[in-house]
């Protein structure tokens, strides 16, 4: 099962979010799935935010197997996929950050655990900092906290001017971004496929869903900037997570666990900066284990997000 929820954004943009898989069945002896000891009656949630460019069916597999025991639910932001794309934006932190906190409220998830890879997870550990009431947990993966600066956006802006748009075909899309982008250090497929769910046919041929512009002035609200001082400010567990081959660097990483307050660490074995896209088995190896801990604190009675 494919479901699509509407939900209003902060400033009244109209938002997709979707759940990949029915939530878990309720459990005999309690009121509905979730329910513990302590008396929830419902399961535990989990909001999927996608990195700039993604689209909440990058998480799909990753929802379909956290269905067993978590509502799990992706979000296109704003400027992605299913969601508005308004040209003025805004395209700023604050909105991406108030819209997954509003898709929370409206989904009744919280308190959740939010689980982002690249832009999506600074959203997710900003909007933990701003609303511990509403985040249980974090899972940070592939985000750096420090600046990349203005020769990181430049580069990115000549990237996006390299690409060959129209794509006649999805396959020209899976061979480029796997094969032939000056990016790709050696064939990569699964990074083929991940642009390929990024493009709708039109007219001319194949192009992106978002506009490389709007993807531009979201990424300046962060490039430039550290965010080392909001990561100290999330008070909950957070599990740090990056691939052997991916964009966060380990020495980073593991200053990142130490910031924060409850950090943990993993790293996945021959992944690249799409983690849970291109592992996906020991993306699930990594993250699991965490995923269980907070579940066994909150069995125990111990509150996972702190004052």
């Amino acid at each position: 099962m494919v479901r699509r929820i509407d939900v209003t954004g902060s400033d009244g943009i109209r938002l997709a979010a979707w759940e990949f898989a029915d939530p878990p069945k309720e459990r005999a002896g309690s009121d509905s799935a979730g329910a513990d000891s302590a008396g929830a009656d419902r399961a535990p949630g989990v909001l999927l935010l996608h990195g700039l460019m993604g689209r909440a069916s990058h998480w799909a597999p990753t929802a379909r197997w956290l269905s067993e025991r978590y509502r799990a639910v992706g979000l296109d932001q704003r400027g992605h996929g299913r969601s508005e794309k308004p040209a003025d934006g805004p395209y700023t932190r604050d909105a991406y950050v108030a819209d997954a906190e509003a898709a929370i409220e409206q989904l009744d998830l919280g308190p959740v655990t939010v689980v982002g890879h690249a832009m999506g997870a600074l959203t997710g550990w900003q909007l933990a900092a701003k609303r511990p009431d509403l985040v249980r947990a974090v899972v940070i993966c592939d985000m750096r906290a420090s600046a990349l600066g203005a020769a990181s956006q430049r580069e990115w802006s000549d990237w996006f001017a390299s690409w060959p748009l129209p794509f006649a075909t999805l396959a020209d899309v899976r061979k480029w971004f796997g094969e032939d982008d000056p990016w790709v250090e050696r064939p990569n497929p699964m990074r083929g496929a991940f642009y390929a769910e990024v493009m709708a046919e039109t007219e001319d041929g194949w192009r992106p869903v978002f506009s490389r512009s709007q993807m531009l002035r979201s990424r300046a609200t962060w490039v430039y900037d550290a965010h080392w001082e909001e990561l100290a400010q999330v008070r909950c567990p957070a599990l740090v997570l990056r691939g052997l081959d991916g964009e966060l660097g380990r020495a980073e990483a593991q200053e990142m666990v130490r910031v924060l307050p409850r950090g943990q660490y993993a790293e996945v074995a021959d992944a690249g900066h799409l983690v849970h896209y291109d592992r996906p088995e020991g993306w699930r190896a990594a993250v699991e284990p965490f995923l269980e801990q907070l579940a066994e604190d909150a069995r125990g009675d111990r509150e996972p997000v702190a004052p």
